[in-house]
């Protein structure tokens, strides 16, 4: 099925980086990802923001100084946005949930509205009323976002607020918590992905994982809560390498039943992990 892809409220649908130097960030992603690029902010702006591709598909984005020469010193991160269809009344309900506004609402030219927020535990994440760009168009494939995962201190704070604010159900499966919002996996089957149900209904498939929307994950106490996101591969190693190669560091590797994955450091700072999909059974 084609069309443009949309995401109801409550769905993570859209990632970005901002980092000092945007055509290093472009030249780094570019070659570890064959992403293209397109300009979405005006010449003449003082904030550059541009639009990363695969196969033509909006994937993420990468903003910035449009002047190098005034960066200020910041650390550099990848940000997870959730779909919701009225930001100035989930703003509110962050607020009253425990959270706070980092950044009020404010309006991202044609694209759509989004606000900075802070959970309890003090991790950022944005809100994105959706206009002329809905999210992510294409996922889940090699070179593209496959889920942000929130790595919290307080599990349970954590999953109590994001429950409140956007309906999120948190399930423990043992080996992982799954974050799901209930209702997604109709929404893929109705819109652009009407095999999902059929697709995922082997015996190892958690139940609910159509509604599957990122992981939560426990860290220690001196490790900062933060939300984290994950690119899909084809090879981790090659992956690894290349990275290296474009001036990179390679923090950590990691293998699983289900994946090889590899953290990584971009020369600008930004850590993400990139992962293969090595199901039970397959021949990686």
């Amino acid at each position: 099925m084609t069309g443009v892809r949309t995401y109801p409220a409550g769905v993570t649908s859209w990632i970005d980086v901002e980092q000092n130097d945007v055509a290093a960030a472009k030249a780094f992603y570019g070659g570890l990802f064959g992403w293209t690029f397109m300009e979405a902010t005006a010449p003449g702006a003082p904030f550059r923001y541009v639009i990363a591709r695969l196969d033509g598909k909006d994937v993420a984005g990468i903003g910035g100084p449009a002047d190098i020469a005034r960066a200020q010193p910041a650390a550099s991160a990848w940000n997870t946005y959730v779909a919701v269809d009225d930001a100035h009344a989930t703003a509110e309900l962050v607020t009253d949930s425990g959270g706070r506004i980092v950044t009020p609402p404010a309006v991202a030219g044609e694209g759509g509205i989004s606000v900075v927020c802070a959970d309890p535990a003090g991790v950022e994440f944005r809100l994105w009323q959706a206009k002329r760009r809905p999210g992510a168009q294409i996922t889940n494939t090699p070179g593209s976002w496959n889920f942000s995962d929130l790595h919290a201190v307080d599990t349970a704070e954590s999953s109590s607020f994001y429950a409140e604010v956007f309906g999120w159900s948190i399930d423990d499966l043992g080996f992982a918590t799954m974050i799901r919002r209930p209702g997604y996996g109709d929404h893929l089957a109705a819109t652009t992905d009407p095999n999902i149900y059929e697709r995922q209904s082997g015996d190892m498939v958690p139940p609910g994982f159509a509604d599957a929307i990122g992981w939560l994950t426990p860290v220690q106490e001196a490790k900062a809560s933060h939300w984290h996101v994950t690119f899909t591969v084809a090879d981790r190693d090659e992956t690894a390498t290349a990275a290296v190669q474009l001036g990179a560091t390679v923090l950590s590797t990691a293998d699983t039943e289900w994946t090889r994955a590899v953290l990584i450091r971009d020369p600008q700072g930004a850590e993400f992990t990139a992962s293969q999909f090595t199901p039970p059974g397959s021949m990686s």
